[in-house]
């Protein structure tokens, strides 16, 4: 048995490490083969300024040969990664200067000419399209000496005049070597149009091969980019479709040398804040374990395991991001140890709310066939859900199976969401009908308030996490995409510490209060007419009335954990 667990292991490892050598964090390797969609994303990476998106296209071939419509990249500044500007048109033959919404880079292969020219909308006149990573530097060099120009400038006005006429700077680029020089104007960097560069491929045997760079040299050029690609061919009612053949590398980057989108800078000092919060509040509630003098079960000890995990969880996560800004790719080493954590996180947390939901220990301690039905589902889905995500974080979104995995893992998502409450609301629904035919009213009525008051946190939980995060997320700008991230870790936060209060082992914590049979008797339920105003006695010859009994029923707070209930409580 242990030998085959470690084979289990192993198996996984390797298939974590082949996922993720799959792609290169910032820095894309696309292998593309006999490809039929008319359309398919690339990448979307957020932009500041000296920001740059280089594409170096090795082997491009298209099947038929004879291609007699448009096909190529557009490159779009989007407002969010949700707008949709789809048609049922190609866009490429759909090209409008005056497009307000979206911005428009096309790029479109002419492969009889063996050339790429551009089409670019009126805010994207002025973009810097340059035709390979030599003249981007020559580029940033003169940005440098321009800026080091002006400070001097500032100090020195008698200078002024002659470093103006001092300074050059290449434009009309050609090609990838050649450049002309004119003198550097004093406020903006020179290029030429964006509707004027051609950008030459160069062939061998089928394929055609060619690079080109895309530089954000201005403040207003900023934004949140997306790269396409568009089949104009297959477009339309069509007997056989146009195929794809392209292998290309994707860099992009951000000022000082950061591979991070804008958006997601502040990351990974957000995970390592986030990881200490719940180390520290890990620690706390072991601590409280061992203090108290309350009775301690074996789920308070796992709801503990289960914040150390979230912790090392988003630890891993922010180390892993780390290696993607400073190297543009990922250290599978660390990598490994994230998705590792990040299983183990997902499949205990639906447990440990299914648990708690089913009233595991707190009142019993066998479980019905049902709830161990939940539990062989959910268990499974959720190691699904969480492989799923590991595969769409790391596929890219070119691949054809990046969408399925998009929609399979909100499915699967949406399952778990609701096959965690079945306990709770199986719970609740015994509760109701014990607490009007086994004269345990009081008692099971507290119950039900708290079964109750957990419902509605896994419930809110949930549509946070799910819903209001992802509609943050399409109303922010593009570099404060972070901000997701950030509520969602808050609210498991939140909801963490709000479970952690409910269900804490101490005394006055209504969910195990333990009443014996006189008090049992005493307590029924008397808020009906006929029983209202009813007074019973017990053997001390004590009166207790109805309006007694609905006060202590509102008292959460009182008397609550002495001994522990039967199993058969809520049988």
């Amino acid at each position: 048995m242990v030998k085959t667990r470690n084979n289990i292991t192993s198996v996984f490892i390797i298939i974590l490490v082949t996922i993720i050598s799959q792609v290169l964090g910032r820095k894309h390797k696309l292998n593309i083969r006999n490809d039929d969609r008319k359309y398919f994303p690339i990448s979307t990476f957020g932009f500041y300024r000296s920001g740059y998106l280089n594409v170096d296209v090795s082997k491009f071939k298209i099947t038929p040969a004879n291609a007699d419509k448009e096909f190529g990249f557009i490159l779009e500044k989007i407002a969010n990664p949700y707008t949709e500007n789809r048609s049922e048109k190609c866009q490429l033959q759909n090209f409008q200067e005056n497009d307000t919404l979206v911005q428009h880079v096309f790029f479109i292969f002419d492969l009889k000419n063996k050339q790429v020219y551009l089409k670019c909308s009126n805010d994207t006149a002025y973009l810097h399209v340059f035709k390979g990573k030599e003249n981007l530097k020559q580029m940033k060099n003169i940005e440098h000496l321009k800026h080091l120009r002006d400070h001097e400038l500032f100090h020195n006005n008698a200078q002024r005049r002659r470093k103006r006429e001092d300074a050059v700077a290449p434009a009309g680029i050609d090609d990838g070597t050649t450049t002309t020089t004119i003198r550097l104007p004093t406020e903006d960097i020179p290029s030429q149009l964006c509707n004027d560069v051609k950008i030459n491929m160069t062939q061998e045997d089928d394929y055609y091969k060619f690079k080109f760079v895309v530089y954000v040299a201005k403040e207003k050029e900023e934004g949140l980019y997306n790269l396409n690609f568009h089949n104009c061919m297959n477009y339309g009612p069509l007997d056989v479709l146009s195929t794809i053949d392209m292998s290309l590398q994707i860099e992009e980057m951000n000022p000082d040398d950061n591979y991070l989108s804008a958006g997601e800078m502040p990351l990974p000092a957000l995970y390592f804040m986030m990881s200490l919060l719940f180390f520290l509040s890990a620690c706390f509630w072991f601590f409280l374990l061992k203090k108290s003098k309350d009775p301690v079960f074996k789920i308070h000890y796992l709801m503990g395991v289960l914040v150390v995990i979230k912790s090392f969880s988003l630890l891993f996560h922010g180390v892993n991001y780390h290696y993607i800004q400073m190297q543009g790719v990922h250290m599978e080493a660390w990598a490994v140890m994230y998705y590792i954590m990040h299983l183990l996180k997902g499949a205990l947390l639906f447990t440990v709310l299914a648990l708690i939901g089913s009233g595991w220990l707190f009142i019993k301690h066998v479980l019905s066939s049902k709830e161990r039905k939940i539990f062989i589902i959910i268990i499974p889905l959720q190691i699904v859900a969480n492989v799923a995500t590991i595969i769409v974080e790391e596929t890219e979104e070119a691949s054809q199976e990046h969408a399925v995995w998009v929609q399979l893992l909100f499915l699967i998502d949406f399952l778990c969401c609701g096959a965690i409450l079945l306990p709770v609301v199986w719970s609740i629904r015994h509760l109701q009908e014990a607490s009007q035919t086994d004269g345990k009213a009081a008692v099971n009525l507290r119950k039900l308030k708290l079964f109750r008051h957990f419902y509605i946190m896994i419930v809110c939980y949930i549509y946070f996490t799910r819903i209001i995060v992802y509609l943050l997320r399409i109303t922010v700008p593009f570099q404060y995409e972070w901000l997701d991230d950030m509520f969602r870790e808050m609210a498991t936060y939140v909801f963490f510490v709000m479970t952690g209060y409910k269900f804490r082992p101490a005394t006055n914590n209504p969910y195990f209060r333990v009443y014996d049979e006189e008090e049992e008797m005493d307590q029924v339920l008397t808020t009906s007419g006929l029983t209202e105003g009813i007074t019973q006695v017990n053997q001390h010859g004590i009166k207790k009335s109805s309006v007694e009994v609905e006060v202590f029923e509102d008292d959460e707070e009182v008397n609550l954990l002495h001994t522990q209930e039967s199993s058969h409580a809520l049988d």
